[in-house]
C-alpha cells in the first residue's frame, strides 16, 4: 500500500497554525515589511502588498532594500483581492499581526479564502514581542526557506548595539528622544515607547525615550504640536511613512518650529524590516545623532 507523502517543509506561525507543503516554498508573497525582511535574509518575494494605510503604489519608507522596480506590488487593504495574490502563483504568503492573530492589512474574507489555496504564515510584530524576538522569528522563517542572516550583518548589529549602549552610558547619551507621527496641522501622535519593539529596544540600550502623557490610545497619545513642544525632545524620530501627514500641513506651526529648532530630526519607520542589517542601521543612525554627527 502506498504511504502518504511526508511534508518536506513545515513552519508554525504565531497564531499556532502549522503551514506545510511537499516542497520548500520558493515563490513568496508578503506584506511589504515582511517582504523587506525576507529580502535582507536572501529571499526575493514574487509579490508584496500593503495595508489599509497604503495606496495604489508601495510605500518607499516601508520597503527597506526591496527593488520595487522588480518586485510586483499587488495592492493594499480592501484593494487587494484574492485573484491579485493568486495571479503570481505563490506557494507561500507571509503576513503580519499586531496581536490576537488577526491578519494585518488583508480583508478577513480574503485572508480566509487565501488559506484554502496556499500556506499562509503570520508573524506577530506587536508590543508583546521584543525587537530581537521579531527578528528571530523572521530569521527562523528564513532558515526554513533555506536562507540566513549573513555573518557580516550579525556582526554589524552587535557593533551598532554596543556603540549605542556605550554612548548612552556617557554624558552625551543623556539626550531625550521622542518618536512621533504627524497627524496634520493641529494634531500629532506621540509614540508610547513601551508599545513599540524598536523603541523598547532603544530604552533597553540606555536611550532616554520620552514618555507622552497618560490617556487613551494604546500605542500613541494623540495631542497637539504644543504637547510635543512641551516634552522638549533633543532628538525627534519622525514617522516617514506615506500615511503620516506631509510636512506642508504643519511646517508653519510655531510649536513644531520650536521642536525642529531645538531637536535633531531623524526619519523613523515604525515598520522597519526585521533583519540584522535594518536594525543595525536604525541603531547607528541614532548613535550618529546623539554624537552630533547627523
Amino acid at each position: 500500500m502506498t504511504q502518504p507523502s511526508a511534508q518536506s517543509w513545515e513552519f508554525t506561525d504565531d497564531r499556532g497554525h502549522l503551514a506545510a507543503s511537499l516542497d520548500t516554498p520558493a515563490r513568496v508573497v508578503a506584506y511589504i515589511q515582511a517582504g523587506a525582511s525576507l529580502w535582507d535574509l536572501g529571499t526575493r518575494p514574487v509579490g508584496i502588498f500593503g495595508s489599509y494605510h497604503d495606496g495604489d503604489s508601495p510605500d518607499r519608507a516601508k520597503s527597506g532594500s526591496l527593488p520595487l522596480d522588480e518586485v510586483p506590488y499587488l495592492g493594499a487593504g480592501a484593494g487587494l483581492g484574492l485573484d491579485d495574490v493568486l495571479a503570481v502563483r505563490p506557494d507561500l504568503v507571509v503576513a503580519l499581526t499586531y496581536g490576537g492573530g488577526q491578519v494585518y492589512g488583508i480583508e478577513p474574507d480574503t485572508a480566509k479564502h487565501l488559506e484554502e489555496h496556499v500556506p499562509v504564515v503570520v508573524i506577530d510584530v506587536g508590543q508583546g514581542r521584543t525587537l530581537a524576538g521579531v527578528r528571530e522569528r523572521f530569521a527562523g522563517l528564513g532558515r526554513s526557506l533555506g536562507t540566513a542572516e549573513s555573518p557580516d550583518a550579525l556582526a554589524g548589529l552587535t557593533r551598532a548595539e554596543s556603540a549605542l549602549a556605550e554612548l548612552t552610558a556617557s554624558a552625551r547619551g543623556a539626550a531625550r528622544v521622542l518618536a512621533l507621527s504627524p497627524g496634520g496641522p493641529d494634531s500629532v501622535h506621540l509614540a508610547r515607547p513601551g508599545k513599540w519593539p524598536d523603541l523598547s529596544a532603544l530604552t533597553g540600550l540606555g536611550v532616554r525615550t520620552v514618555e507622552p502623557p497618560e490617556g487613551p490610545g494604546a500605542n500613541w497619545h494623540t495631542g497637539t504640536w504644543a504637547d510635543a513642544a512641551e516634552l522638549a525632545p533633543d532628538v525627534v524620530l519622525l514617522d516617514a511613512r506615506a500615511n503620516a501627514a506631509p510636512a506642508a500641513q504643519y511646517a508653519g506651526d510655531a510649536h513644531w518650529a520650536a521642536v525642529a529648532e531645538r531637536a535633531v530630526v531623524l526619519p523613523w519607520n515604525p515598520e522597519t524590516p526585521a533583519s540584522a542589517a535594518a536594525h543595525a542601521a536604525f541603531f547607528a543612525g541614532l548613535t550618529r545623532a546623539l554624537r552630533g554627527d547627523a
